[in-house]
C-alpha cells in the first residue's frame, strides 16, 4: 500500500482485568476482528496487558524478548496488520521497568519500541494522585516508525500534553501521532479531547487516542473515549466509555489539501529560542 492512499484505523478499546492471559486474550481477540473488517492498521490500548495500578507494573513487567511481546508479533504477522501494541510493563536487564510500546509490521517484524518518556506524576485535589515514578523509568528517545500505512510518531498518554514533542516527530517526518493512553475521570472529561485536537491543528497530523474502556469497581477507572482527529482538528469518531472496536477511515487527501491551504509546516522548527529583553 502506498502511504498517500485511504486506510481503515482499528482501535481495541477493551477493558483491563486482573487476569493477564485474559487479557492477552481480549486483545488478540480484537485485533483479529479489526483485520477481519478490513482495518491495516490497529491499535491497542495502554497498559493492555495489566491493571493501571503503580504497585502492580513490576509484577506484571516482562522483558522485550517475553511472551507477550512474541504474542503481539504473531497477531500482527497472522493477521496482516501493523500493530501499535497499546503499551506493557517491560523490564530491562538492570531492573528497570518501563512503561512501553511495541510497534510491528505486517509480517510481525518489531518496527520500533517507544519507552514513554513523560510519566505520569500528579496530585489533583479532589481528584487523581498517581506516581509512575515509584515503579517506572523514563523513556528518553522519540519513536517514529515507517509503515505500509504512513510514518507513525508514538506516544504515551502524558506524552500527548508536550506539544514540542508532537512538533519534533512531524518534524522528523512523521504523518500520524498515535497515543495509547488511559486518562482518568478527572483529567478526561476536562483535556482529553481538547489535547487529542490540539495536536492535530497544530502539526497538521491525524492524530489517534487508544484508549482502554471503564471496568467499574477498577482501583483506577479509565476514561475511554478512544479518538481520532484529522488534520483540521475535526473529531472522526469518539466511543464512550464501554468496550468496543473503534473502526475509523484515515483520508490522504484531507491532509494533503489542509497542508497546502494553510502551510504551517513550512515554518515548523526545532531551534527556537527566548531572545533576551532589550
Amino acid at each position: 500500500m502506498k502511504t498517500d492512499e485511504n486506510f481503515l484505523l482499528g482501535l481495541c478499546q477493551m477493558a483491563t482485568r486482573v487476569a493477564k492471559e485474559e487479557n492477552l486474550r481480549q486483545a488478540q481477540q480484537m485485533v483479529q476482528q479489526a483485520a477481519q473488517e478490513g482495518c491495516r492498521l490497529v491499535v491497542l490500548p495502554e497498559m493492555f496487558s495489566c491493571p493501571y495500578q503503580a504497585a502492580l507494573f513490576p509484577k506484571y513487567a516482562e522483558p522485550a524478548e517475553g511472551e507477550t511481546v512474541s504474542r503481539m508479533s504473531a497477531w500482527a504477522r497472522e493477521s496482516g496488520v501493523v500493530l501499535v501494541g497499546g503499551s506493557i510493563p517491560e523490564c530491562d536487564e538492570a531492573g528497570r521497568v518501563y512503561n512501553t510500546s511495541f510497534v510491528f509490521d505486517e509480517q510481525g517484524v518489531l518496527l520500533g519500541r517507544h519507552r514513554k518518556m513523560h510519566l505520569f506524576d500528579v496530585d489533583i485535589a479532589g481528584g487523581t494522585c498517581f506516581r509512575e515514578s515509584d515503579t517506572l523509568t523514563a523513556g528518553n528517545e522519540l519513536t517514529l516508525c515507517e509503515t505500509s500505512v504512513g510514518v507513525l510518531g508514538v506516544g504515551i498518554c502524558y506524552d500527548m500534553r508536550f506539544g514540542a514533542m508532537a512538533g519534533e516527530m512531524v518534524r522528523r517526518g512523521a504523518d500520524l501521532l498515535i497515543y495509547p493512553a488511559a486518562f482518568g475521570w478527572t483529567t478526561g472529561p476536562a483535556h482529553w479531547e481538547l489535547t487529542l485536537r490540539a495536536r492535530a491543528v497544530d502539526h497538521q497530523v491525524f492524530v489517534v487516542g487508544a484508549a482502554p474502556a471503564k471496568l467499574a469497581g477498577s482501583v483506577y477507572e479509565a476514561y475511554g473515549h478512544s479518538l481520532v482527529a484529522d488534520p483540521w482538528g475535526r473529531i472522526l469518531f469518539q466511543a464512550d466509555e464501554t468496550e468496543q472496536l473503534v473502526k475509523v477511515e484515515i483520508d490522504r487527501a484531507v491532509q494533503a489539501k489542509v497542508r497546502a491551504e494553510l502551510p504551517l509546516l513550512q515554518h515548523l522548527r526545532g531551534d527556537y529560542r527566548i531572545l533576551p529583553q532589550q
